[in-house]
């Protein structure tokens, strides 16, 4: 990874009525998901809830796969950053406390996101570039680390993220156990704690993975 968060190119923004019409058919096909599920979600079913003519939606997204890139995109193109609290461990667990919420919310769109890129090949290409925009805009949190003098660059951004985001994910996504409100905290500890022992030392310098290269 860059030293610095890459600047995704702007998407173009539709407008007036086209924007409003988008907003309308893509929270319809969030709340279809988050209700109903996949198997249940049909281009009619969505334009009847957003309350326009089905000849729109099919116009614009032509069919499901395209009302799911669509929302995919909308996650991404949200304004977000990851909260500055001082420090690595910080960081890193007010990050696992914002995933934990967002799987615990019922119901949760960020659980049906994950459930339909099983099911669909268009979800899952979707998925894995809104994973990769989250990835890019985290790095800050590790580039601050290293600001502050708790880490000594390179270090390796996406494994130090993943080391300690993943314990969150098996435990609600994979396992399916009762939430353990510590977890958050305790997971970015371990990967503090790993991380300023050097085990994300990024020896190969590779600079789409490491932060803090000269």
């Amino acid at each position: 990874m860059s030293s610095t968060p890459a600047t995704p190119a702007p998407r173009p923004r539709p407008g007036g009525r086209t924007a409003r019409i988008r907003d309308q058919v893509l929270e319809a096909v969030r709340a279809e998901l988050t209700e109903h599920g996949y198997d249940a979600l049909t281009v009619d079913t969505v334009a009847a809830r957003a309350g326009v003519h089905r000849t729109t939606v099919y116009r614009r997204w032509h069919d499901v796969g395209g009302l799911i890139t669509d929302v995919f995109a909308a996650a991404s193109d949200m304004e977000w950053h990851p909260r500055d609290t001082g420090s690595l461990r910080g960081d890193l667990a007010a990050l696992n406390q914002e995933i934990q919420d967002s799987l615990l919310e019922e119901p949760s769109f960020a659980a049906a996101l994950i459930a339909i890129s099983f099911r669909s090949e268009a979800a899952a290409h979707a998925l894995r570039r809104l994973w990769e925009d989250r990835y890019t805009q985290c790095e800050i949190v590790i580039q601050r680390a290293i600001e502050r003098g708790e880490l000594t660059p390179p270090v390796d951004a996406r494994a130090l993220l993943v080391a300690a985001t993943s314990p969150i994910y098996h435990q609600l996504v994979l396992l399916r156990t009762p939430p353990d409100p510590q977890l958050p905290d305790y997971a970015a500890a371990g990967a503090a704690l790993a991380a300023q022992s050097g085990a994300f030392t990024d020896s190969t310098d590779a600079p789409n993975t490491s932060v803090g290269n000269p």
